[in-house]
């Protein structure tokens, strides 16, 4: 398995700081978008899973990675709610495994995120 290198966990880590997520916040979730060279998916993070890693940001969820290897999150998706508006929500619980050319950044939506379990 690869590592990141500490260029590349530096490049992370600056562009989450440089990145202000406005809408992807709620008190209880952040998103983020892990980008690989394949495909991307959109994760969400409680503020305590995130406090266990070490960080609040971006750069965290990077990190935590590298040094773990794998992550077990949840994926989040767009689905409809009952009254019919969209809304981003937990989708499946799926396992992320640290890759060179694997991104992690923060996702913005304009939808109502929903907290996992």
């Amino acid at each position: 398995m690869t590592k990141f290198s500490r260029r590349g966990l530096l490049t992370i880590a600056l562009l989450a700081a440089s990145a202000a997520p406005v809408g992807a916040q709620t008190r209880d979730v952040s998103l983020f978008k892990v980008v690989t060279v394949k495909d991307e998916v959109v994760i969400g993070l409680s503020t305590a899973e995130l406090a266990a890693l070490g960080g609040n940001d971006a750069g965290a969820v990077a990190k935590a990675l590298t040094s773990k290897g794998t992550l077990t999150v949840w994926q989040y998706a767009v689905r409809k709610a009952a009254n019919g508006d969209l809304e981003q929500a937990p989708h499946a619980k799926i396992g992320l495994i640290a890759h060179d050319s694997l991104r992690v950044e923060p996702y913005v939506t304009p939808l109502k995120v929903i907290a996992h379990e």
